[in-house]
Order: C-alpha cells, then structure tokens, then sequence
C-alpha cells in the first residue's frame, strides 16, 4: 500500500476538523453583527442607501451623455454631413460608438428610463437627455424623408420609424415618446404617435382572437418580447387620450398572451409559442422580464374600475411570485431561469427588480417581496462599471427551439437592452426606500409602509 495514501486516510477525525475550521472562508457582505460567513460572495445584503443608487444611475446617464453623436455623416468619408438641404445616398447617423440616437426599441426603453429617473430623483439631467436624442430624430427626419424618396431604398437613418413594418419597429420607444409628449407638447412627436397608434391598431399582425403576433420563425408565432414591445405603449394611449379602448386592446393583450406564454403553476413566461405546432418551452430571462414589465406598465395608469384590472393583477401576481422563486442566491436571474446552470443575466435581474419594486411600492405585492427586489438592486448595480457601462447583458436573441441556443448566446457591453431596465430598477428601488420603514431582525429585512 502507497504510504501517503494510508496516512491520508489514518488522519483522525478531530484533527481534520481543526483544518477545515481554520480554512479561509468566503467574507461575509453584512454588518458585523452576521457572523454567518457569506454563501453568496460579491452581495451586499444591506439597504442601499438612496445616494449610492443615484450615483449608479448617474454612471449610466453620463455615459449616454458622453457617448451619443448628434450628427450626421457620410458613410464614404466619414465627414460630416452640414447640407441638409439636399439628401446625399451615403448619408447616415453617425452610430460609430453605438445607436445612442437611433430609433429602435432598447434606446425607446432606455429614454423611458431616463424619463423616470428624472421624475424620481429630480435630476433635470435625465429628462434633457431624453428631449434631447426626439428632437434629433424629429429635426433629421424630414431629410432621411427625402433621400428614401429620391434614392429609392431603405434609409440609413430612423429606417424603423420610415418603413414601420412590427412591433420592435415601434412600441417600445412609442411608450417613450408619449411619456416625452406629457413634458413637451411637441406637435412632431404627436403627428408620430399617431402613426405608431394606428400601425398597432389596424396594421399589426394579429390572430383571429386579437392577439398580436408575428409571422416568424412560424407563421403565427408569439414572442413574449412583444408584450413589451406593445402594451406599454397601448396603455399610455389610453392614458394620453382618455378613450378606453386602448385600455381594453392593452389589457386584452396581457390576458390572450398569458394563456398562451405563462406557466400556470410557476408564474413563468416562455420565450415562445407557435399555432399549431407543440414545442418545447424555454424560459428566457428576458423574455420573462418582458412580460412581468409590461404587465407593470399597464397596470401603472389602467383605471381602477376597469373590468380586466383584477384579472391583469392576478397575472402580474403570479409572474411576480415566480420571479421571486428563481431569483438565485446571490440576487440575480439566471439566463435561463428554471436552469441554474446557465449564466446570470443583467437584463432580466433588472426587469425583475423594476417590475417587483413597482409591484410593493403601488400596493400590487406585499411589503415581503421587498427584499427581493432590494438584493436584486444590490446585485445588478454591482454590473455598472465605473464608466457607466453595463457587463452581463445578453445579445438580441431569438425564439429558438433548443436550451443550447439560450446558454451560448454572448453578453456584450454593447447590447442596449439592459440599460433601460437598470434605470428603472434604480428608480424604482429609489422610490421604494423612501416609501418604506426597514427594520432587520435576525439579519433578514422588514419593510413596513410609512404612515402619511
């Protein structure tokens, strides 16, 4: 016998102890009354104090700020374009650093975030950079009008807005523009929310039941992005003109898709359905935090004695209590949320922190569900690099028909659509400190509301 193995194996019980006692361990992230070292190390499972998620939230903005071109240029040179007067067939915006001012729907998300951090935090930044990057789309629109009418082919700048062909297209960032036309009457914004309005109302692709669809990768497919990428929007047309109707097409939405997307017994959303085909489910992370926000957003201005309203409630209950159950140990949802062994997603983590901290702080979810969306804070703002950069978010992505694809989709610094939600976690988990006495007891935390 191997001597070494033998005195592996005669080492007494006590003595091994000993070793494993004075091993390093983790530290614990919590006052020093916990002496429990830390089984989820990098969380701080504190309150954050209300200047800290206001410093993150600034991170993120100056590097919008920072980052974001306001001009336009010729693709061939690179130069600027300063004749606006006549279109040239190789102008574009310039997007060298990224789309900050294009049209599309993570910036729509992004410029709703900015809009409420600045409602929360009274920071006139915020609603700046957002007026901002709309006047510049509707001071160069008329001219990208032209060169499309002169050179015959899809535009290089605003092309989503000029040739609106599904929802990505539009309404996202229509929810932003109406929330954008309540601070600045602006004529071009409304003249463009009509037309995003009756593009979603009688141009969209829908099933026989009304629900809105796409016409891929099947013929009759829905995602459960386009909750997102809907009834916001929807929602805030009722808001903004007072006809209900929108309010019934929003909430109709919410109850058709749930059917068909949500899990009943675990709150869920799978990324994808298909008419007609049965299929396996997958529970993308963002997806699912899609669906949770969207519920949110409408529930945020639908009247309280709409007919549907405790019905949509009941969903976001149930979506919000699933969350809630597969939020992982150290405060962020998994790429794949049943799949514990697929990475932890910055977009998701924020969109389920915004919508739960909606949920307690409008009274649709328990003060219990706080710490929740607190840990979920604490988490994603650890994903906000000094520069005001966001790692962990997942590249666009589409309905696929296998976990693979899920677990092998990249994160990049340059997908946008985790910057939005982050502002609005931030935002909402501000609101949710103010609104809120916390106690601690036996290192867990209690929110309990503030009286008037």
């Amino acid at each position: 016998m191997d001597f070494r193995m033998h005195a592996r194996r005669t080492i007494p019980l006590a003595a091994l102890l000993v070793v494993a006692s004075t091993r390093a361990q983790p530290p614990g992230r919590s006052d020093p009354s916990f002496s429990q070292p830390s089984l989820a190390p990098g969380v701080d499972y504190v309150v954050p104090a209300e200047a800290d998620v206001k410093a993150t939230l600034d991170r993120v903005r100056d590097y919008f700020v920072r980052s974001t071109q306001y001009r336009i240029i010729d693709t061939r040179t690179g130069q600027p374009v300063t004749d606006l007067s006549r279109p040239i067939q190789t102008a574009a915006l310039d997007s060298r650093g990224g789309q900050f001012n294009d049209w599309d729907y993570p910036m729509g998300v992004v410029l709703a975030g900015m809009l409420l951090a600045a409602e929360v935090t009274g920071d006139s930044r915020y609603q700046d950079y957002a007026l901002k990057n709309f006047d510049f789309v509707f001071d160069h629109l008329d001219y990208f009008r032209k060169q499309v009418a002169e050179f015959g082919q899809p535009s290089h700048g605003f092309s989503r807005l000029l040739n609106m062909r599904e929802l990505d297209d539009c309404g996202a960032i229509g929810a932003a523009l109406v929330k954008a036309y309540a601070k600045k009457p602006d004529p071009r914004y409304r003249a463009t929310i009509d037309a995003i309005a009756d593009h979603i109302a009688h141009k969209q692709m829908r099933m026989s039941d009304g629900t809105l669809a796409r016409a891929r990768p099947l013929p009759v497919s829905l995602w459960i992005d386009d909750a997102y990428m809907s009834i916001p929007f929807l929602a805030q047309m009722g808001r903004l003109t007072g006809d209900r109707t929108w309010f019934d097409d929003a909430a109709r939405q919410v109850i058709q898709m749930s059917q068909r997307l949500q899990d009943p017994s675990t709150g869920l959303y799978r990324h994808s359905w298909y008419e007609g085909a049965e299929h396996p489910a997958f529970y993308w992370g963002r997806g699912a935090g899609w669906g949770l926000m969207a519920a949110a957003e409408l529930l945020s201005v639908l009247p309280r004695d709409h007919p549907a309203r405790d019905r949509v409630l009941e969903i976001f209950q149930r979506g919000a209590r699933g969350a809630a159950s597969v939020e992982s140990g150290v405060g962020m949802w998994h790429q794949l949320l049943d799949k514990t062994d697929s990475y932890l997603e910055t977009s998701a983590s924020a969109m389920f922190t915004f919508a739960i901290a909606r949920g307690v702080n409008r009274g649709w979810l328990s003060p219990v569900y706080a710490p929740v969306a607190q840990t979920g804070w604490q988490a994603v703002s650890k994903r906000v690099l000094p520069d005001g950069r966001i790692e962990g978010i997942c590249v666009s992505t589409t309905a696929a028909y296998d976990s693979v694809y899920y677990y092998n989709r990249p994160t990049d610094l340059g997908a946008m659509q985790g910057y939005g939600p982050v502002l609005m976690a931030g935002a909402e988990v501000i609101v949710m400190l103010r609104s809120f006495d916390i106690s601690r007891t036996l290192n867990t935390f209690h929110y309990r509301a503030r009286k008037p």
